[in-house]
């Protein structure tokens, strides 16, 4: 790499929104930004979530001066826990966010060895040739920050996910005056969130989503309501507790991340004026009509509180016919058939359902396209990057960006290496990148033999044949042939003892040489039984085959 160059490398969120992970690097250092995780997706059964692959930067971790986490959310500093270890690099991020991550580490064995420095809101602070400088922004979690990243090759903004809110309820407005300020100062690049640049106009504010709570349940005057919401959105979790008091109820919290995010909020001087929320067993105690229960679960995920009610599943939350359940929260594209299976649940129990299609109980936390303008009108960047977003987001957001007359854009994907300055920007590189998935407690990719092997297993079922032969080759007794899910139960011993058969007459096709050597054995066997099963059922099954050899006294 370059030493006399400043460069951005992505290797997630450039092509996906989620498993944010950037660096800038300079004079052979290397400055981290983010590090989150994203939901898993069709094709990695039995993935909750996945991450970047970290590779290129690990391999230069002793060249690496910090990870700067934007904000809390995680998707930019979930994947911490999982890869810290193998970077081992100090972090930086302001009260909330820090403490966050603390709560989050405390479940690890490695807690006490994390170096997280806590940087005030606004704070400034140096690694290496960068110069760091925290500027608030609003988003739809406590403390997001843009990053003014100054360096001997120029300024760079970094917005991390944001949007302009004048009411958010809970800290403070973006600092307009320090966005106008950097853009005097000269803003080489503007490396940009581009969730929401298909929405037209600005995006909401927390403010109108408090009133319009307030209103709403002032229209729900019997049963309980149990309203499910980011539990990272703390904004919102206070303007529901106000509207559910206003409407003389009192608020339960149910969800593990519900609990711990207030319990965060509150040790860094948020929520400090709500001391008397119910556990979700006295919320059960209470009256119907003068309880709320604020649940996770906005996103159909299947062992949140909201499920587990929708299911009937829950220890101790029962809602019942004419109870009211609402749905504060967009869905995230890929969520939507798990967030509909719990809806149809629970309308089939007489339950009544309210989503943000319904009534306007929900505000993005990104920027739309009125409030990109304005960020480039704010900040008036020489370079324009998009990221956050799938190809489609960031080309769009490049469009948007030369019709507001910024003369650089590039489009990145993960692993592209872009020059800043000096010069003209451009891509000059790619590096390898990739995806990890989170499989059990161990992290594997997303190409490996275990998540390929596991897919063709999901839609082709698994064979599994014993053979025994003795020490001339021939086979001790029929083999034991095992098809989990490719035969009915009463078809089983007949198309069994055919795939035995088959075996014998192969293994007794193969000369003397072939017989004693196991991998032609067992690539006979495979070939025994593949063909049949083709022709008969159409599938190509993972076919596992275990040789033993015995010697007879």
């Amino acid at each position: 790499m370059p030493k006399d160059e400043l460069l951005f490398v992505p290797l997630g969120g450039s092509g996906e929104i989620g498993m944010n992970l950037n660096l800038y690097g300079y004079n052979d250092q290397w400055l981290m930004v983010d590090m989150g995780v994203s939901f898993g997706e069709e094709g990695l059964p039995g993935v909750d979530v996945v991450m970047p692959d970290p590779s290129f930067i690990e391999a230069r971790k002793d060249k690496l001066l910090g990870l700067v986490l934007t904000h809390a959310h995680e998707d930019h500093l979930g994947a911490v826990p999982y890869m810290w270890p193998r970077l081992r690099c100090p972090i930086y991020a302001t009260p909330f966010a820090a403490e966050f991550l603390r709560a989050k580490l405390a479940e690890t064995d490695f807690a006490d060895q994390v170096p997280i420095h806590e940087i005030e809101l606004g704070g400034r602070f140096k690694l290496g040739d960068f110069d760091i400088e925290m500027v608030t922004m609003t988003h739809s979690i406590l403390e997001p920050n843009a990053l003014a990243i100054r360096t001997p090759k120029g300024l760079v903004v970094h917005t991390g996910d944001w949007k302009f809110d004048p009411d958010p309820q809970v800290g403070s407005a973006a600092d307009l005056a320090k966005l106008e300020a950097l853009g005097d100062e000269g803003v080489n690049a503007l490396i940009c969130d581009s969730t929401n640049v298909f929405s037209q106009g600005e995006t909401g504010s927390e403010g109108q989503v408090a009133r319009n709570l307030v209103e709403l349940f002032a229209k729900i005057p019997t049963g309980r309501i149990a309203i499910a919401c980011f539990a990272t959105n703390v904004a919102r979790i206070q303007s529901i507790i106000e509207a559910a008091h206003e409407s003389g109820r009192c608020v339960a919290l149910a969800g593990r991340s519900m609990r711990r995010v207030t319990e965060v909020a509150k040790k860094v001087g948020y929520l400090t004026g709500y001391p008397n929320l119910l556990s979700d067993e006295d919320a059960m105690e209470v009256p119907k009509d003068q309880v709320l229960l604020v649940c996770t679960g906005s996103q159909g995920e299947p062992r949140a509180a909201m499920a587990r009610i929708a299911r009937g599943e829950h220890p101790t939350i029962q809602l019942d016919a004419g109870d009211t359940v609402i749905f504060s929260a967009r869905e995230i594209p890929g969520n939507e058939k798990s967030i509909g299976y719990i809806q149809n649940s629970l309308i089939k129990r007489g339950i009544n359902v309210i989503t943000a299609r319904d009534e306007p109980i929900h505000v993005s936390g990104h920027p739309g396209r009125a409030d990109l303008a304005r960020m480039y009108q704010l900040t008036r960047p020489k370079i324009l990057v998009p990221v956050h977003g799938e190809p489609r987001h960031l080309r769009e957001q490049a469009n948007l960006g030369r019709e507001c007359q910024i003369p650089e854009t590039v489009i990145p994907h993960d692993g592209t290496v872009i020059r800043l300055s000096p010069g003209f920007a451009s891509v000059i590189e790619e590096v390898d990148t990739g995806i990890l998935c989170l499989d059990g407690g161990r992290l594997i990719k997303r190409d490996s033999n275990t998540i390929r092997n596991r897919n063709r297993i999901m839609w082709n079922g698994v064979m599994f044949v014993t053979v025994v032969l003795n020490q001339f080759g021939e086979m001790v007794g029929e083999p034991m042939i095992t098809a989990p899910s490719l035969f009915d139960e009463a078809d089983d011993d007949v198309q069994l003892n055919r795939f035995a058969a088959e075996i014998g007459n192969r293994v007794d096709q193969l000369d003397d040489d072939e017989v004693l050597n196991d991998s032609a054995v067992i690539l006979a066997i495979r070939q025994a039984v593949r063909r049949p099963i083709r022709q008969k059922q159409g599938k190509r099954p993972l076919i596992e085959v275990h040789l033993m050899r015995v010697t007879e006294e």
